[in-house]
């Protein structure tokens, strides 16, 4: 690999690696795609590795490593590949893009992350997203993973919480870097008439995977009866995935399911629309959430934020002055909540204020501006270990640069 020209504007050619698949992107992969878009838009060459069917729909930058297989982890569902010969189109992709620094999020998961971290001899940054308390799969792994992560040179958690569980499970520590949103995308969408409430019939909106319990619409179906019974009027929008979700929800609501309006996808652009009509933005997830990145979304639309008081959503809310919080699986909490900022609209506005210059610290102006900093440090640190050992061989490697312990990345 050659390194191209000197000092910090220089363009830089990365790689990154997203271990879970776009056919049914999550938060990883919005953050991965974003990234990629913003550092390209800061003149850096980006090229993007991760599991995706054949026929779905990809942009340009990215590059289907093949069909991924759906794991049970965390409460959710990774859509995850590997094996032999997904490991050669890894060990091809980064051979083909010569890249001067690889980028890899999750490089404890079994997918591509993992594999790309076996394989290459360039600097590596990785991102780790995971929030849990415990996981036993992660104290198991970590004996097979362990030598593999000493060749990661720079080390990003998306939060506080995400950065514990890399402490707690695996070692070493990490900068905290959070997940990055297009601030102003959000802040500009038009309201849309559908979705707007008055304050007989107000608005309050859902988004999440419907099938996954962590995500909370559970806890929201059995607050509503409570919030119809002080506010008949009142509109709830459910956007997402899962038709098991959808139909367990309407067979809870009964009688209720007329107020409930499921909308199914949405696209970003109808996500940003409708984050900038609701009166309420609700997120009642009950655990597994490292950041929050809807909550930055509906606070940067102008919504007024009611959230379960999970540790990494009171950081994203400043501790309740962006928004209001309730008690993690608490639905009477979570319609005390509602019905509280439901009947106070200077307050909704107060936190709406406070939210809309909180945010601006998530934009991917900011972000990427720290993410390009890592870069530099962990290719500073690789140039300077070439000086002092220049072989590549095993004294090479030995005396390659590592951040130290609690140095923060």
């Amino acid at each position: 690999m050659t390194r191209r020209g000197g000092g910090p504007s220089r363009p830089l050619r990365v790689g990154i690696v997203c271990p879970y698949s776009f056919d049914a992107p999550g938060g990883v992969q919005f953050h991965v795609r974003d990234l990629a878009e913003a550092l390209m838009a800061a003149g850096h060459h980006v090229s993007v590795l991760a599991p995706a069917d054949e026929d779905t729909p990809l942009p340009a930058f990215i590059t289907s490593a093949g069909k991924a297989v759906p794991v049970r982890f965390n409460g959710s569902v990774a859509r995850l590949t590997f094996g032999p010969r997904v490991a050669a189109r890894v060990r091809r992709w980064a051979e083909l893009g010569d890249f001067d620094v690889l980028h890899l999020h999750e490089p404890v998961t079994p997918s591509l992350s993992l594999l790309a971290l076996w394989a290459t001899q360039v600097p590596v940054v990785a991102t780790f997203h995971t929030s849990i308390v415990r996981s036993r799969a992660l104290q198991l792994a970590y004996p097979l993973v362990r030598q593999s992560l000493e060749k990661i040179d720079g080390r990003i958690a998306v939060s506080e919480d995400a950065r514990r569980t890399l402490v707690d499970h695996l070692g070493g520590d990490a900068v905290v870097i959070p997940n990055g949103v297009y601030v102003d995308a959000f802040a500009d969408a038009d309201a849309d008439p559908r979705w707007q409430g008055t304050p007989e019939r107000p608005t309050v909106a859902f988004l999440g995977r419907l099938d996954e319990p962590r995500k909370g619409l559970p806890v929201l179906v059995e607050a509503i009866p409570t919030i119809l019974e002080h506010v008949p009027g009142a509109r709830f929008l459910v956007a997402g995935r899962g038709d098991a979700g959808r139909d367990a929800a309407l067979a809870a609501l009964g009688e209720h399911a007329a107020n409930v309006e499921f909308l199914g996808a949405v696209s970003d652009d109808e996500k940003a629309r409708m984050l900038a009509s609701v009166d309420l933005y609700v997120a009642p997830q009950t655990g597994g959430e490292s950041f929050g990145i809807v909550l930055v979304e509906a606070m940067s639309a102008g919504a007024a934020v009611v959230a379960s008081n999970l540790g990494a959503f009171r950081r994203v809310l400043d501790d309740g002055a962006a928004g209001a919080l309730f008690e993690v699986g608490d639905p009477v909490d979570l319609a005390r909540a509602v019905l509280d900022a439901l009947a106070d609209p200077q307050g909704r506005a107060a936190r709406r204020e406070r939210a809309s210059q909180f945010v601006r610290q998530f934009d991917w102006s900011a972000v990427t501006t720290q993410v390009l900093a890592v870069y530099e440090m962990v290719l500073a640190a690789s140039d300077a270990a070439r000086d002092v050992a220049p072989d590549t061989g095993l004294l090479g490697r030995l005396t390659r640069s590592r951040p130290s312990e609690g140095s923060g990345a």
